[in-house]
């Protein structure tokens, strides 16, 4: 027997839950859910580690930073005009142009690692996709091991599934 990809769609919540909790007990650890609504419940039953979109936000704000003062200490220096005997460079009034640069920054930062890890751009991730997500249903997509297909429909079937469809990658769409 053949694993593969498995989409089950399911009419309640609680069901599609159970099925993904299921799943993971059998050690299927490959699953997506897809809701009509946010779901923290789905969420928090395929145990996703903490998005790392944040880690590019921080790292275009601390970068966003260190040029804000660069550019200002630069240009203060190229220009050097002495007013009120205060000296050249004088970080306090740089802390403006330091800030703006760390919200430009960061805005950008984030917007680059949220394309980057919900690979929208090209080569994205192929996804399973029925309209009845659109209409109340939920979908539990399983990528079964080798040898695993067989169990994977099992335990869709068991917790309640309307209708469990193959996905075939190649093609896009349910066999």
């Amino acid at each position: 027997m053949a694993g593969g990809r498995y989409l089950g769609v399911f009419r309640e919540v609680d069901t599609a839950i159970m099925a993904i909790e299921t799943l993971r007990a059998a050690g299927m650890t490959e699953l997506e859910s897809y809701s009509p609504l946010p779901n923290h419940d789905l969420e928090h039953a395929l145990h996703r580690p903490q998005s790392p979109v944040r880690l590019f936000t921080l790292v275009g704000a601390l970068t966003g930073t260190a040029t804000g003062f660069a550019l200002a200490i630069w240009t203060s220096l190229d220009w050097p005009l002495i007013t009120g005997g205060k000296p050249i460079v004088s970080l306090p009034p740089f802390v403006v142009i330091a800030f703006e640069m760390t919200i430009l920054f960061g805005a950008l930062a984030t917007v680059v690692g949220l394309v980057i890890n919900a690979r929208l751009g090209p080569g994205g991730k192929d996804f399973a996709y029925d309209p009845s997500f659109s209409a109340g249903s939920f979908g539990v997509l399983v990528d079964a091991p080798a040898g695993r297909g067989a169990d994977a429909r099992r335990i869709l079937q068991e917790a309640g599934a309307a209708d469990i469809q193959a996905w075939d990658e190649e093609v896009g769409h349910a066999r």
